[in-house]
C-alpha cells in the first residue's frame, strides 16, 4: 500500500484537505465551506467548533477519493494570528479571534511598551494582543492555542503544541528559538503558552477514536503545522535563497527566502523561520484593489489582449486603492500616483499594471536593502498570475525569470510539510 501524506488548510472561507504520495503527486483533494465569521466593529470571531466540523467533513470527503487508512502523517495550517483559549481538556473557553480581529487596541499599546521592535507581536491584530484581551474574560482557560494548533490537537487528542511560524505573532523569538523574557512584564506565564516545535515535526499519533471515526490508521502521525501563508509559499516549490513568491491578489504580497532574519516593524516586514533559512516578506496596499478602483473584472478581461508588454507606456504610476501605504513605502498618507491618464482605457490599464510591477520591484529592492539576497527568480500566485501580459511586464521590471506556480493551494504545501518533515 502506497503511503499518503495529508495537509489540512483551515482558511477564512473553508477547509481544504489534500493527499499526496511519496513523490508529491496529488492523489485526492476535498473542500468544505465555512460560514463567514461574526463581525462587530473591529471584532471578528468564529466558533472554533465550526472549524472542527468542517475539518472532519473535509477529511470524510477526501476519504471518498483516497484510502485514509494509508495516511502516514497529517499536518494542519491555519490563518496567521487566529487565537483561542482552551481548558485542560482542550475545550474552547473563548471564541476564536480571527487573524484580522483588531479590537485589542489597548493591549497592543501595552505590548509596544515592552516588546522589541523586531517582534512579530506588535499590533492590535497580533495573537499576543488577542491573548491579553481574552484572558480577562475567559473562565477556566488554561492555555492559548492558534487555529492550526487546536485542530491538530483535536486530531491527536493532545493539546498545547504549536509551531515556530504560528507562534511568531504570539511573541515567540524565532532567532533564539524560545519564548522571550519580556513576556513576564505582561503577566504571561509559561504554562499558558504552547510548546513550540519546528514545522513538520511529528508529535503524536492520531487519537484512536478519531482514527476509527474517519477510517485513519492508528499509526498515522500528527505533525506540527504552519501558517496558511507559509504553506502557500511551500506549495510553489521555492526553496533556495533568492527565490521569491509574489501574491497578486487584492493586495500585493512579496516573500523571499533569505539566509538571515529580516525585521522592519514600521513597514510590516518580518521573517518566518524555515529550518536554517528565513522567509522574509512584506505587503503593499497596491494590487488588485487598485485596479478595481478603475475597472471591472470584465473590463480587464476585455483589455488584456490589447496589452503590449514590450512597448512600455513610459508612465510612472504608483497605484493605490486609496491614500496610505505600508510597504515598500511606509507612509499612511501616500496618495495614489495615476496621472497623466492616457486617452485610451487599455493604455491606462497597461500603465496601472506597469505601476504595480514597479511597486513589486521596489519591494524586493527594499528587502535587499534590509539584508535579503538578490532576486534569483519570482513565482507568481493569486488571480493576477493568470495574466500572461502582466507576467511579461513584471519580468521586464524585475529583471529575473517570472513564472506561474503549478501548485498554489496551502493544503498542498502543508501536505508537503507532512511528507518532507522539518525544512532544512
Amino acid at each position: 500500500m502506497t503511503q499518503l501524506f495529508v495537509g489540512i488548510d483551515v482558511g477564512t472561507s473553508g477547509v481544504r484537505a489534500c493527499a499526496i504520495d511519496p513523490r508529491g503527486a496529488v492523489k485526492g483533494a476535498a473542500a468544505v465551506a465555512l460560514a463567514a465569521p461574526r463581525q462587530d466593529g473591529a471584532g471578528i470571531d468564529q466558533d472554533p467548533e465550526l472549524w472542527w466540523q468542517a475539518t472532519t467533513a473535509a477529511l470524510s470527503k477526501l476519504g471518498a477519493r483516497v484510502d485514509l487508512g494509508a495516511v502516514a502523517r497529517i499536518a494542519v495550517d491555519g490563518t496567521s494570528g487566529t487565537l483561542l483559549l482552551i481548558d485542560d481538556d482542550g475545550r474552547p473557553c473563548s471564541p476564536g479571534l480571527m487573524y484580522n480581529d483588531a479590537r485589542a487596541v489597548d493591549e497592543a499599546r501595552r505590548i509596544a511598551a515592552v516588546a522589541p521592535p523586531e517582534s512579530g507581536a506588535h499590533g492590535a491584530s497580533s495573537a499576543l494582543a488577542k491573548l491579553l484581551h481574552l484572558r480577562a474574560a475567559a473562565s477556566g482557560a488554561r492555555r492559548a492555542v492558534h487555529q492550526a494548533d487546536w485542530i491538530a490537537g483535536r486530531l491527536a487528542g493532545r493539546h498545547g503544541t504549536s509551531d515556530e511560524n504560528n507562534a511568531l505573532k504570539l511573541g515567540y523569538d524565532p532567532v533564539k528559538r524560545r519564548w522571550p523574557l519580556w513576556l513576564d512584564k505582561l503577566g504571561i506565564t509559561p504554562e499558558v503558552l504552547p510548546a513550540i516545535l519546528v514545522p513538520g515535526t511529528p508529535f503524536a499519533d492520531v487519537d484512536p477514536s478519531i482514527a476509527r471515526a474517519l477510517g485513519l490508521a492508528s499509526s498515522a502521525r500528527i505533525v506540527a503545522g504552519t501558517t496558511d501563508g507559509v504553506a502557500a509559499f511551500i506549495a510553489t516549490g521555492a526553496d533556495q535563497p533568492g527565490d521569491a513568491v509574489t501574491s497578486l491578489g487584492t493586495t500585493l504580497v512579496v516573500k523571499l527566502i533569505a539566509t538571515q532574519p529580516i525585521f522592519a516593524a514600521g513597514q510590516g516586514v518580518y521573517s518566518h523561520r524555515l529550518g536554517d533559512k528565513w522567509l522574509a516578506g512584506g505587503a503593499s496596499n497596491s494590487g488588485g484593489a487598485a485596479l478595481l478602483a478603475h475597472f471591472s473584472t470584465d473590463d480587464m478581461d476585455r483589455m488584456t489582449p490589447l496589452l503590449r508588454p514590450d512597448e512600455p507606456t513610459g508612465l510612472d504610476y504608483y497605484p493605490l486603492p486609496k491614500a496610505g501605504e505600508r510597504f515598500p513605502i511606509a507612509d499612511p498618507n501616500l496618495t495614489p500616483k495615476i496621472t497623466p491618464r492616457p486617452a485610451e482605457d487599455h493604455r491606462f490599464f497597461q500603465a496601472l499594471l506597469e505601476g504595480i510591477a514597479g511597486v513589486e520591484a521596489l519591494a524586493y529592492r527594499r528587502l535587499q536593502d534590509l539584508g535579503a539576497p538578490a532576486l534569483r527568480r519570482v513565482i507568481s500566485i493569486g488571480g493576477g498570475a493568470k495574466n500572461d501580459g502582466w507576467t511579461r511586464i513584471r519580468a521586464r521590471k524585475l529583471g529575473v525569470p517570472v513564472s506561474v506556480a503549478a501548485q498554489t493551494e496551502a493544503s498542498y504545501g502543508t501536505a508537503l510539510l507532512a511528507l518532507q518533515g522539518p525544512p532544512q
